[in-house]
């Protein structure tokens, strides 16, 4: 079997597209390109200076004891969270970053080519980065003694090179996978950049989504908390983390981004909207089928039916007033949008919308567009909309808090990568 990392990936590159290119210029001129032409002055010059961080460290939320034969252990529904906080505090909201399906935190940290990532990016625009993974991903161990035995949901290499790469397009007739050009390679099995992205996949907790959902929501709950009020970006089939925690923190959600997730409203598990699991509404549901639903015809070539409330509807108390926007890319599979959810919430008294990246001249990305080649222009739709949406009055910028031991963490970091 060829093995494959993110120096020999850039070795390859180097030898392939530049000749007699040294790979550090070469590296210099990937990153140029990377950042995109809008603004490009300020994006390039972003990714050549040094990134000052004034600490770095990580943490686990819900650590429980459980009793077996053999002795005590911890339960397995942990999380991990991963800080990073820049010296320049320049927002007075954190950004907590939630992983989608089979993946974990280091979605957020590196780009498959290795590259800097969005928790990177967001560093340089002066926001603190919290980035969790999920209880069973990653640096979240599953416990199989007290969880079952571990799902099997491990796609194959087609499977995944056909979800987010390029090969979409030749694997199914999809509408939009012809437009994606923004994957770092040429996403077929065997190519590094892709076995650099499955080598992270293959998380999960347990079948049961309620349980999985009421786990995320205690933990999240725990997380902010500790932080305090923050801004929250999911991913895909991490998307209903946001509104969980929002549902029993409502006071330190200060907004939800969702990069192509939670699904479209009542469907599939979804019984309560856009969960699984019981969510206030105003009147008061005792059980989801309270909710009765009405289908709404196709809005748009492209967009399914969806469902949403019988007049009048209910209220969801709880989100109301909390600043939400849902994110799609043109090309993946969740293109052209999800204006399902947006009508959903909005029809529920939540202040929603939606961000289509084509809409503000971001083309060619797939579902995973904080991996590609252009991840830095796709980030500012979304920095554009919390400046505008996410208010910050009464907000007052913390600068890093000194240690009262007198440690420090502070670094001075010249390259943040992942080789």
């Amino acid at each position: 079997m060829t093995k494959h990392n993110r120096r020999d990936f850039m070795r390859q590159t180097a030898a392939a597209s530049a000749g007699a290119m040294s790979a550090p210029a070469l590296l210099t001129t990937l990153t140029t390109f990377a950042q995109g032409a809008t603004p490009l002055a300020a994006q390039t010059a972003a990714a050549q200076a040094p990134l000052d961080v004034a600490e770095w460290s990580f943490f686990w939320v819900g650590v429980e004891r459980a009793e077996l034969a053999k002795g005590p252990v911890v339960n397995g529904k942990q999380m991990y969270v991963e800080y990073q906080i820049p010296a320049q505090v320049r927002h007075p909201y954190p950004i907590v970053l939630v992983h989608g399906g089979g993946g974990q935190g280091l979605d957020w940290l590196g780009t498959p080519d290795g590259r800097r990532g969005w928790a990177t990016h967001l560093l340089e625009e002066g926001y603190k980065v919290y980035i969790l993974d999920r209880p069973g991903h990653g640096r979240s161990p599953y416990h199989p003694d007290l969880q079952g035995p571990f799902p099997q949901q491990h796609l194959t290499l087609e499977q995944i090179s056909g979800l987010f790469t390029p090969q979409r397009a030749k694997a199914t007739n999809a509408a939009y996978a012809e437009l994606h050009n923004q994957w770092p390679g040429t996403g077929a099995v065997g190519a590094p950049e892709l076995a650099q992205l499955v080598a992270s996949q293959g998380g999960s907790f347990v079948a049961n989504p309620i349980i999985t959902q009421s786990i995320w929501r205690e933990r999240g709950a725990m997380l902010l908390d500790k932080i305090g009020p923050a801004i929250i970006m999911t991913h895909s089939a991490g998307g209903p983390f946001g509104y969980l925690v929002a549902e029993v923190r409502p006071q330190l959600v200060k907004g939800i981004i969702v990069i192509e997730g939670a699904g479209a409203p009542f469907a599939g598990q979804n019984r309560w909207g856009l969960s699984s699991i019981p969510t206030a509404y105003d009147p008061p549901v005792s059980d989801p089928s309270q909710l009765k639903t009405r289908q709404v015809p196709s809005p748009e070539p492209g967009v399914g039916p969806y469902l949403l409330q019988e007049e009048p509807a209910r209220k969801l108390k709880n989100l109301r007033g909390i600043p939400i926007t849902i994110v799609t890319a043109e090309a993946s599979f969740a293109s052209p949008g999800n204006p399902g959810a947006v009508a959903f919430l909005r029809q529920a008294g939540c202040t929603a919308d939606e961000l289509r990246l084509a809409a503000h001249g971001v083309h060619g990305n797939g579902h995973l567009m904080m991996g590609e080649i252009n991840n830095r222009p796709a980030l500012q739709p979304i920095l554009n909309w919390i400046d505008k949406n996410v208010s910050t009055k009464n907000a007052p910028v913390a600068a890093p808090k000194k240690r009262a031991d007198g440690d420090s963490t502070a670094m001075r970091l010249a390259d943040r990568g992942h080789f």
